[in-house]
Formats: C-alpha cells, sequence, structure tokens
C-alpha cells in the first residue's frame, strides 16, 4: 500500500525554525519526485517545494525561497523540509506529494494526510 506520512509538525514562534520529514512506502521512492504543499485556511492549495529524487534537482516557490530546504534520504524514503525564519503566515497544513516529475498539485499522484504547523507572533 502507498503511504505517505507527514510529521515534525507543531507550534513554534515567529523566527524559529521546524522540520518536517515525510516518509514513504509502498512505491519506488527514488523514481519519483516528492513535493511539500501547504493550505492556510481559507486559502488555496500553494506548492511551496519540490524535489526529484531521480537527480536531486529541488524547487521553491518565490514566497518561500531562502526560508525553506528540502533533502531527501533515498536509504530512509523519506523527505525533509526544513524551515527557518518561521512567519505567521507559513501557518498551514502542510502536505508531502509524489509525482513521476516536479510539476502542477493537481498532477502529484500520492498525498500524505498532512501535518499542522502554526506560527505565533
Amino acid at each position: 500500500e502507498v503511504q505517505l506520512v507527514e510529521s515534525g509538525g507543531g507550534l513554534v514562534q515567529a523566527g524559529g525554525s521546524l522540520r518536517l520529514s515525510c516518509a514513504a512506502s509502498g512505491f519506488t521512492f527514488d523514481d519519483y519526485a516528492i513535493g511539500w504543499i501547504r493550505q492556510a485556511p481559507g486559502k488555496e492549495r500553494e506548492g511551496v517545494s519540490c524535489i526529484n529524487n531521480s537527480d536531486g534537482n529541488t524547487y521553491y516557490a518565490d514566497s518561500v525561497k531562502g526560508r525553506f530546504t528540502i533533502s531527501s534520504d533515498n536509504a530512509k524514503k523519506t523527505v525533509y523540509l526544513r524551515i527557518d525564519s518561521l512567519k505567521p503566515e507559513d501557518t498551514a497544513v502542510y502536505y508531502c506529494a509524489a509525482h513521476e516529475y516536479c510539476g502542477y498539485i493537481h498532477e502529484y499522484t500520492y498525498w500524505g494526510q498532512g501535518t499542522q504547523v502554526s506560527v505565533s507572533s
């Protein structure tokens, strides 16, 4: 069974850091791209970062570039998203999702259940 399980979210004060994890199973992890997508209350989902596990290429939304860092451990089948200098506007449910390559949100094949990130001002 394909599974993507996010963890690492929580409540943190503005300026703090978190590292989110996405543990994958049930598919050939190193052949897929893993993206992080967030959805803030009342807003549409926003793709914030993606990594192509096949070549290691990474992508970031302009809104998070410089603060978010995505990485992948193929042996552990886990993708990480480190978030630095957290801002209240980063508050959202963060999902990881898998596709053959980094692309549009609607193209992702598998989705996790999400992990809540809440940033207080």
